[in-house]
């Protein structure tokens, strides 16, 4: 009994000496860094098998999106609820996938702001904003948007809007380190995820319709020093090249491109195989869209719209594969990149699945790059079929829309676009957030390509002179979730959705989690599609969900916000509501938030002095300056302001005064007379407006 006491006793006196460590507070600094620092290259390559946390953007290397956690299944999800949600306070895009690591959840929202959030608080720890000039808000196509981090060895990583690359300590919210990715002179933007590869960073870029030639880059995680740069399109020959794959590309283009930049951005998909030890990337669409312009000889300009395999240790091409060849429509093959090993004809393939803009559902063997079957998933007219001998589309006659104006699908919004898909490995699906749609081509005659980093360029319009093709087959535009067979290439079941921009999804054994423009987070059977579970958020939802799992309880965790692409022209809820982030487990009660209802709007009715001649060009410079973000979704259509942004609307588009905003100014670009035609054609658009809506009554 002595001795006991005397064991006991000098343990004690071990503990005073050697001062004996308390476990840290979940979510203090030390907590996070103690979790954070464990985050590297050997821990993420075998993030499949760490199935409580969501440490990379599409959950593992392979980026299925898929979890075996079951917590949640068809038996307990009636008793699924919401558990705490946090507003963050903004009525633009939310896109991001949330990484987590034992409860410390890090994620982006609007204007490329960070927080860290203790999940088992639902509480925020920090935010870091990186400042982004409110005035580079114009150079993006489709929002001050983005769509995660990356998390490596302490640091939070983040491509912010102006296109700077930047660590941020993970325990802090403090800045270690920025460097500068792009020409800020030119339209250059980031809003995808950046990806961890071997101890480096990679991080891509978009903006090709604003004249841009497009790359990727590699980046030591510790020091920010660049390792290696590669180009997706060539410069001028003049100049030389950078490397084999530039030189056999330039030998595709025509004419004097590189005037036009090129495009070509890899602004979202990068998937990294540890096991073959290949990088895949996405590439983008031409600069301008329309071949005609930018390569008037033709030619498959390589590397737009493909499939591109890199060594990661130097960014040498390994081999691509061109979905889109001399890419005409904003048909990009950014999309999300799945692997995975399927058995195809009998035998195993080591393979990537893509769904890009284009329609196609892509297999390709991602060893070296050949086609492996290709067919279309949504009603698809611009290519016939593929062709599996050379696995190029057969395209139809009037696809390229030379001498005629024609009804296309896809739309260059995209069968599919940057929202993720899962592969669920129970069933052997892919769930794709899919639409339906269609967009009227034709050339536009006077076309000018301007070079000022902050104009939209297509070189797409009408011509007056041309007859126009009709396409009776083509379906109404709208929203699918679509179960698809990869080894089949088949469709297995679909649900339709009147939103035609909807988020990404997730998948679990026997689930697929998806939210809906209209606002529902909704759960379905993997299986069948039947509906199991939804739940109204009250804003659209664009962002994919996540799961993981804390102290024994599993989460499913999303962001919602309306905007991005589509959603800068439309909306399918009766009022956009701040977005925030909600997260739900078995035996959460809580009610989503409440929001104020919105004053009800009304057409502007003022008078307006201004000639046929002095509307039209208003319409046109509106349509080329204004319409991409003033239609009726995130930003206000101005057909619906109230008088007094009329009154100041000459300080407003000139003068920028309300560039705090995000409202850029353009007398850089336009004179008073043009801002006034502006002013004058949306008086006009809102007194035809006013008329329709009277004849209907």
């Amino acid at each position: 009994m002595k001795k006991s006491k005397f064991y006991i006793l000098t343990i004690l006196i071990s503990c005073a000496f050697i001062n004996c460590k308390k476990t840290p507070n979940s979510g203090s600094p030390d907590h996070i860094k103690n979790i954070t620092n464990g985050i590297d290259d050997d821990k993420l390559a075998t993030v499949e098998t760490i199935e409580n946390e969501w440490l990379t953007h599409g959950g593992n290397y392979k980026e299925d999106r898929y979890s075996s956690l079951n917590q949640i299944n068809k038996s307990t999800i009636d008793s699924l609820g919401l558990v705490w949600s946090i507003n963050l306070g903004t009525t633009r895009g939310l896109e991001a996938t949330p990484l987590v690591v034992d409860g410390i959840m890090y994620l982006t929202g609007t204007w490329s702001m960070v927080y860290a959030i203790d999940v088992r608080k639902g509480e925020v720890i920090w935010t870091f904003d990186p400042e982004v000039p409110r005035e580079y808000g114009e150079k993006g196509c489709c929002g001050v948007v983005n769509r995660g981090v990356a998390l490596y060895k302490g640091k939070v990583y983040l491509g912010a809007f102006d296109g700077r690359l930047i660590a941020i300590d993970a325990a802090t919210g403090k800045k270690e380190w920025e460097v500068l990715t792009v020409n800020q002179n030119k339209g250059y933007t980031i809003t995808g995820a950046p990806r961890i590869v071997k101890g480096n960073i990679v991080i891509g870029n978009g903006g090709a319709e604003y004249g841009v030639r497009g790359y990727i880059t590699a980046y030591d995680a510790i020091t920010g020093e660049q390792e290696w740069r590669f180009y997706t399109v060539p410069d001028n020959p003049q100049n030389g090249f950078e490397s084999d794959a530039m030189k056999k590309a330039a030998n595709t283009w025509t004419g004097e491109w590189w005037k036009f930049g090129g495009g070509g951005t890899a602004w979202d998909a990068i998937v990294f195989d540890p096991e073959l030890n290949q990088l895949y990337i996405g590439t983008g669409n031409g600069s301008p869209w329309n071949r005609e312009i930018r390569s008037p000889g033709g030619g498959d300009n390589l590397y737009l719209s493909s499939i591109v395999s890199l060594n990661p240790d130097n960014g040498e091409m390994n081999w691509y594969y061109q979905t889109t060849p001399g890419e005409s429509w904003d048909y990009t093959a950014t999309q999300p990149i799945i692997l995975a090993d399927l058995e195809i004809e009998n035998k195993p393939r080591k393979v990537l699945m893509q769904a890009p803009k284009n329609g196609f559902f892509y297999v390709i063997d991602r060893t070296n790059g050949d086609f492996i079957s290709g067919e279309p998933f949504v009603y698809t007219n611009w290519a016939k079929k593929i062709d599996y001998e050379t696995g190029r589309p057969i395209e139809s006659s009037f696809a390229r829309y030379k001498d005629v104006n024609a009804y296309i699908a896809p739309h260059p919004i995209g069968a599919h676009n940057w929202h993720p898909m899962a592969f669920n490995k129970s069933t052997g699906l892919v769930y794709i957030p899919a639409r339906e749609g269609s967009n009227f081509y034709g050339q536009n005659k006077k076309f000018e390509f301007i070079d000022d980093g902050k104009s939209w360029n297509t070189g797409t319009g009408y011509d007056a002179n041309s007859p126009v093709v009709q396409d009776s087959l083509i379906p109404e535009t709208v929203g699918k979730l679509i179960a698809w067979d990869p080894v089949k290439q088949r469709e297995i079941w679909s649900v339709t959705h009147q939103s035609s921009w909807n988020a990404g999804v997730l998948t679990t054994k026997d689930l697929v989690f998806q939210g809906t423009g209209e606002g529902d987070f909704k759960i379905y059977d993997a299986m069948t599609g039947d509906k199991l579970w939804d739940f109204p958020l009250q804003t659209g939802i664009v962002a994919p969900p996540i799961t993981y799992m804390v102290d024994g309880t599993q989460y499913v965790t999303l962001v919602a916000g309306w905007g991005g692409g589509l959603a800068t022209w439309v909306k399918y809820v009766d009022q956009i509501n701040p977005g925030g982030i909600y997260t739900f487990a078995i035996g959460g009660k809580k009610a989503p938030p409440t929001f104020p209802a919105k004053e009800p709007r009304d057409l502007i009715n003022l008078d307006f002095d201004a000639t046929q001649e002095q509307i039209e060009n208003g319409q046109r410079l509106f349509g080329r300056y204004c319409g991409f973000c003033h239609g009726d979704g995130v930003i206000p259509n101005l057909s619906y302001s109230k008088p007094e942004i009329f009154e100041s609307f000459t300080q407003i588009v000139g003068d920028g005064i309300f560039l705090e905003n995000g409202m850029p100014k353009f007398n850089d670009r336009l004179s008073e007379q043009n801002i006034n035609d502006i002013k004058n054609y949306i008086l006009s658009n809102a007194k035809q407006q006013r008329t329709k809506l009277i004849g209907q009554e």
